[in-house]
């Protein structure tokens, strides 16, 4: 039999402090130290983690295989990449099946970062809750991004205190105990920043040292000069081949609604938005909605989109929407270059500190 074909799908890795939260298990580690937090995950192997920051956009994402006509050969394929090793990872990966996420892959590595193995998996977008991984995964020039905060957020948010949910408890798929019936809503909404995120920095560079005007100028000029391709493009370009399996479909089936909706959620405005749709074009990818706000809050049209995942390169974008929409910091380009690596904010999560992939002794996500 030859071996599993990761270069033809579109593959994410997520760590488990993404897709669960894990803020009591790291509560554990910080106040009782590691023999004690591997103590306490055996002792509660059987109580299923609650949904992450990242739970909702990955279990949708996974939802699109359906498309394929196989199962054996599906269009998304989701790994684990975790800093936990085997022994403690065992709760992760029950709490995967207890989900019911179709997740079968999964990779352990003692206190060691896991991003090296991004490109040997052909992995377009990994996600993670340690801000040192992430930064050092886009210094690299992997496809990255921090997920802010813990708990699953907006519409799949629980209000419940604990982190985990006791044996027995149902959990309703793509929700958590008690969150509301969305089944009804099977879009997968995916909204970006352009620049620093699909885009590289250069405009951005502009816009920092010479203001506005300048800015308008510089990018007027350059109105039909694709931009360079930015951190994330891999994931959206990846994405997009989806988005065509689906254009397929509904020609196949004039009753199939395609799910996938892309959206373009940035602070450019008139003039510069010219260059921005014609890059897009260039690179051959579909955008459903472009909303450029001009300096505007995004949080405004945020809260009324409502995707299941916004990726920024700015956490003061972030910040304000970070309890409602899943919120993806991507630590690239001239607005995170002033930020040291050891003073990037950081949620609590089992993720170790680790800066270079060595061994640390710390659990791991």
């Amino acid at each position: 039999m030859p071996p599993y074909d990761l270069d033809h799908r579109l593959v994410v890795g997520v760590s488990s402090s993404a897709l669960f939260d894990l803020s009591d298990s790291q509560r554990v580690f910080d106040e009782q130290g590691i023999d004690a937090y591997r103590a306490y995950q055996d002792e509660h192997l059987d109580r299923t983690l609650r949904p992450g920051v990242a739970f909702e956009f990955v279990q949708r994402l996974l939802s699109l295989n359906d498309l394929s006509p196989s199962p054996q050969d599906p269009l998304v394929e989701v790994f684990v990449l975790s800093k936990n090793d085997p022994t403690t990872g065992l709760r992760v990966m029950s709490s995967v099946a207890a989900h019911g996420l179709p997740i079968s892959r999964s990779i352990f590595t003692q206190g060691v970062a896991p991003y090296a193995y991004i490109p040997a998996l052909n992995i377009s977008l990994f996600l993670s809750g340690d801000a040192r991984d992430v930064r050092t995964a886009t210094l690299l020039g992997h496809p990255a991004g921090q997920v802010l905060g813990s708990a699953a957020v907006g519409q799949g948010a629980s209000s419940g205190p604990t982190a985990e949910r006791t044996p027995g408890a149902s959990v309703t798929p793509g929700g958590t105990p008690g969150a509301r019936d969305d089944t009804a809503d099977t879009e997968l909404r995916v909204a970006f920043d352009f620049d620093g995120v699909l885009a590289d920095d250069s405009a951005e560079r502009i816009f920092q040292s010479d203001g506005l005007e300048q800015f308008h100028e510089y990018e007027s000029a350059r109105k039909v000069t694709q931009h360079h391709a930015g951190p994330i493009l891999p994931f959206l370009r990846a994405l997009s081949t989806i988005q065509r399996r689906e254009e397929e479909r509904a020609v196949e089936d004039p009753t199939y609604r395609p799910r996938v909706r892309v959206s373009i959620v940035t602070a450019r405005s008139a003039p510069s938005h010219e260059r921005a749709v014609n890059t897009l074009r260039s690179w051959g990818v579909t955008v459903n909605d472009a909303f450029f706000m001009g300096g505007a809050d995004k949080g405004r049209v945020l809260r009324v989109l409502r995707p299941h995942i916004f990726f920024d390169d700015q956490r003061g974008h972030l910040d304000p929407v970070a309890r409602e929409v899943a919120s993806v910091l991507v630590p690239y380009g001239v607005t995170n270059e002033e930020v040291p690596v050891a003073a990037v904010p950081v949620e609590p999560d089992p993720d170790g500190e680790a800066l270079v992939p060595v061994v640390v002794a710390g659990p791991v996500g």
